[in-house]
């Protein structure tokens, strides 16, 4: 690929982790609702899945790409812990989760989030963090070609 068409992509590494959030935060909020687990062990697949779309976007290793992949992973825990509360809420009064969602407040959601999230999980929740930057900051290792 030519030095000008990676300049004109470089807003495909934005749109690809929102999108690539998004779907990782899908897929945990169906894992959790599913097994009725909070599933915080998905906060390594999330970071795993910003690292790798960073990649295939072919962002810049530096801080950009590490400060990227950190607020990727962060968002995709977010949403996915808004969207099993959100649901698990609408379950027990009977509205649609989305309803649910868009009338959840921030003070109320921060402590059923407390109440659910247990010391396993902030560790789950932190190695996310920290592989996500860990994985972001590395550089490609040379070929030997």
């Amino acid at each position: 690929m030519n030095e000008s068409a990676v300049r004109r992509a470089r807003w495909l590494a934005p749109a690809l982790l929102a999108l690539g959030s998004l779907g990782c935060s899908a897929a945990w909020i169906l894992l959790a609702l599913s097994t009725g687990r909070l599933c915080a062990w998905m906060a390594v697949v999330a970071a795993v899945d910003a690292a790798v779309l960073l990649r295939l976007a072919r962002a810049p290793a530096g801080a950009w790409r590490l400060v990227a992949a950190v607020l990727a992973t962060v968002l995709a825990v977010v949403i996915a812990y808004w969207g099993i509360i959100a649901t698990e809420l609408a379950r027990t009064v009977g509205v649609l989760p989305w309803e649910s969602a868009l009338k959840l407040g921030l003070h109320h959601a921060w402590t059923l989030a407390e109440l659910a999230t247990g010391p396993v999980d902030l560790a789950w929740l932190g190695a996310g963090l920290v592989l996500a930057a860990l994985l972001s900051a590395r550089r490609r290792v040379p070929s030997a070609r």
